[in-house]
């Protein structure tokens, strides 16, 4: 920083605030401290800036898996979000999903020199009934039932789920086949829930449901299932993914969507609009997900507020192509 200065022709402390961005430098000065920077090859030492601010600017996010959609575009949402307040994030993968495993996370994060650390929880434990975290670390958990000991994220999954299914009983539907994710899942587990209560409340027939694990794969086995039953008209997949492979199972057996059988799906994915038909679903707004997070975790980490409850994100009914009345009898 010295050796800056000197080429710079200012102080140390002009280098020291043109590092940070801090708003009072000039912008002639602060050009001419960057050239400086850029000749010299310096870099401002962010850990031990750290040390001397005893913060990281650094979120970390422990995650089970990066191949659900939904995994997948919460991390995306949270990096976004985290950068716009000028943070990074560091993401530690768990292979297992243990407590021993989250434990292990933490304290490689620990190590890692992190402010705060967001907990991507969208499976049940292994080994333990309930997830237990170290005190005394700012976190947030998504997707998970923790919500009586920690500040908890989630898309509303089970009201997703009932717009989904009275949608299909609204357009006359008698009963709404569902096709389930894993069992081990907290979101599948909500939304099959719903899908039951509905009917029941309704008072319709539950059908057998038929269970998935969130690929197309899965949803194309299941599909071949459902075309072969006559007089399923309606089917409500967990996901959009299984829903394409629903489809694929209905057409290749004659049966026509929405003629003959409506399908619904649940993400609301960025291609939904180009399925065929386009899919009628349920959509999760990701963004404002990673959003919460980032902000409740932050709220953490600068005003020393821990509120333990689940905060839910609303869900959208978004009406396409793949649903219609059943065929007259």
């Amino acid at each position: 920083m010295a050796d800056v200065a000197r080429l710079a022709g200012v102080s140390s402390q002009t280098v020291s605030r043109v590092s940070t961005g801090h708003p009072s430098v000039v912008e002639s000065t602060r050009q001419q401290v960057l050239a400086a920077m850029k000749e010299l090859g310096y870099r401002p030492n962010s850990a031990a800036r750290a040390l001397k601010r005893g913060a990281f600017r650094t979120l970390g996010v422990i995650v089970f898996t990066l191949a659900t959609t939904g995994n997948s575009r919460t991390v995306e949402a949270i990096a976004s979000h985290a950068a716009r307040e000028g943070y990074a994030i560091t993401l530690i993968p768990v292979a297992i999903p243990t407590q021993d495993g989250v434990l292990g996370a933490f304290t490689r994060l620990g190590e890692l020199a992190v402010d705060g650390i967001i907990v991507i929880m969208e499976v049940h434990l292994l080994d333990s009934a309930n997830l237990t975290l170290p005190v005394g670390v700012p976190v947030v958990v998504v997707d998970s039932d923790a919500g009586n000991r920690y500040p908890v994220v989630d898309t509303d999954q089970a009201d997703g789920a009932r717009q989904a299914v009275r949608e299909l009983i609204r357009l006359g539907h008698h009963t709404v086949w569902h096709v389930t994710g894993p069992a081990e899942s907290f979101a599948s587990e909500r939304r099959e829930r719903a899908w039951r209560s509905v009917l029941a409340e309704a008072g319709r027939p539950v059908p057998e449901v038929l269970r998935g694990d969130w690929s197309a794969e899965s949803g194309y086995r299941a599909g071949l299932k459902l075309a072969a039953v006559a007089e399923c008209t309606a089917v409500f997949a967990s996901n959009d993914q299984m829903a394409l492979g629903v489809l694929r199972a209905l057409q290749e057996n004659g049966r026509r969507v929405p003629a003959d059988v409506s399908v619904i799906g649940f993400d609301d994915l960025p291609d939904a609009g180009a399925y065929f038909p386009p899919l009628t679903t349920i959509h999760q707004d990701f963004a404002e997900v990673g959003r919460r997070c980032v902000q409740g975790l932050l709220s953490q980490i600068h005003d020393d507020r821990n509120e333990p409850g689940t905060e839910l994100v609303p869900t959208t009914l978004i009406s396409r192509a793949s649903t219609a009345p059943p065929p007259s009898s």
